[in-house]
């Protein structure tokens, strides 16, 4: 099966528009949207998109039947990369994490009744959402270990446990939770998902955990990752979603595509930071020249440039076996672009930041900030290990040992086997006198 490397023009002209409107529209909010505050920042960002959906390029991670665009991985990777140059340009186009994973979540194992009351505001932009699942006192590599419980009492069921990492927890109308429904099922059978309304009684919302990207405190705002308690939290049999023990099926399917946009995301954010390096070194001189004179400084360049092809093209081609083999057949090439494009990520903003000097250390430019965001690209949606684990793994699947352990390609044995097979025409040279 082929892959086609062409954009068809009329999305083409699509993404155009795309380029153009961030950076029109996005840039220049992004300077100020702290100080606005989530109220001033819902005001500013509305107007933004009308002007998406008027285009029809509103929540296109959706098919049409949910008010998406039906537009496939490939397509979706493509706008991504261009919505990733600003951490509130997805917000302006319907498809901002977690409110974008969790329509997918609903789309897939929501009840007619879920989707109504939950999905479809969500889609409009009148609600908002988070997907509560890391728990601080379990490794995040490690789901089967989650220790927050959902039983069965009557008509309801009761949750009970800790969670953080809780992304717009704070600041959402309803959380996506995950707990243990069955301890002593199969380890990937165990957990449920749950939909739970924030203003649920025994939903104690703690704080917004500070972090590298965000280290001052806060409460309520957006892109906090919330910190939450559940004591005793009541939510009807109707809450779950999809069948009890299903949590990790479900997770998977959201998980697949929410990594291919992250690393289109990436390298987004990686183009920004690669272009204000090239520019400081059009005008910046130091020891007698111009940095663009600089052997090392061209060696950044190029190797920068040649990294994020890479991983653009690597990504793109996961999303291609996505939509054309489905996200099984995926799961190797979304494992090697997680790790690589991570690390493509940290490397070229990385060496921007070194060229900048002084004044990409300080936050008169963004490469700071981007820095601080880079570094926890290498353990979101599973650490660096564990897909460098499942790349091998599966790799390896497709080796043996070679017969009595001696090397296929040892070279002594090879060429026994060779004599043995040509001794017609050896026999038939002339002998060396």
């Amino acid at each position: 099966m082929s892959w086609d490397f062409s954009t068809d023009p009329d999305f083409q002209q699509q993404l155009d528009w795309m380029n153009e409107f961030v950076r029109r529209e996005i840039w220049p909010l992004e300077t100020i949207w702290r100080e606005l505050g989530d109220e001033g920042l819902r005001e500013a960002i509305a107007p933004l998109q009308q002007q998406v959906k008027d285009r029809g390029l509103w929540a296109t991670h959706l098919p049409p039947e949910l008010g998406g665009q039906g537009m496939g991985q490939v397509r979706l990777g493509l706008m991504h990369e261009i919505l990733g140059t600003s951490p509130i340009a997805p917000l302006a186009f319907g498809n901002a994490a977690p409110d974008s994973g969790n329509s997918e979540i609903l789309a897939l194992a929501g009840t007619p009744e879920q989707k109504d009351r939950w999905l479809h505001p969500l889609l409009a932009g009148d609600l908002r959402s988070a997907f509560s699942m890391t728990e601080p006192e379990t490794p995040g590599s490690d789901p089967t270990q989650l220790r927050t419980r959902a039983v069965r009492d009557g008509e309801e069921w009761v949750i009970d446990g800790h969670k953080w990492f809780s992304s717009n927890g704070s600041i959402a109308d309803f959380l996506i939770v995950m707990a243990v429904t069955d301890p002593d099922a199969r380890p990937y059978q165990r957990a449920s998902m749950f939909i739970v309304p924030r203003d649920t009684p025994g939903v104690e919302i703690l704080r917004d955990v500070p972090t590298m990207e965000h280290p001052w405190e806060q409460l309520g705002g957006y892109g906090g990752h919330a910190e939450i308690v559940y004591e005793g939290v009541r939510v009807p049999a109707d809450a779950l979603l999809g069948a009890a023990g299903e949590g990790f099926v479900i997770a998977q399917h959201r998980l697949g595509p929410g990594r291919i946009h992250h690393c289109m995301r990436w390298l987004g954010v990686a183009r920004r930071a690669f272009d204000m390096m090239c520019e400081r070194a059009t005008y910046r001189h130091a020891h007698g020249s111009l940095l663009a004179d600089k052997q090392t400084v061209q060696n950044w360049i190029a190797d920068s440039a040649a990294e994020m092809q890479a991983a653009r093209l690597m990504t793109l081609h996961a999303a291609w076996v996505m939509d054309t083999q489905g996200a099984s057949a995926a799961r190797v090439d979304i494992s090697l672009i997680k790790f690589f494009g991570a690390r493509v990520l940290h490397e070229v903003i990385d060496r921007a930041l070194q060229v900048h000097g002084s004044l990409g250390y300080s936050t008169d430019m963004p490469l700071e900030q981007m820095y601080r965001f880079a570094r926890g690209a290498r353990f979101y949606d599973g650490p660096d290990e564990v897909h460098r684990q499942t790349v091998a793994r599966r790799i390896l699947a497709g080796y043996e040992p070679p017969p009595g352990e001696i090397p296929s390609e040892h070279l002594p044995t090879r060429r026994e086997l060779a004599r043995e097979r040509f001794a017609h025409l050896l026999g038939a040279l002339p002998a060396n006198d």
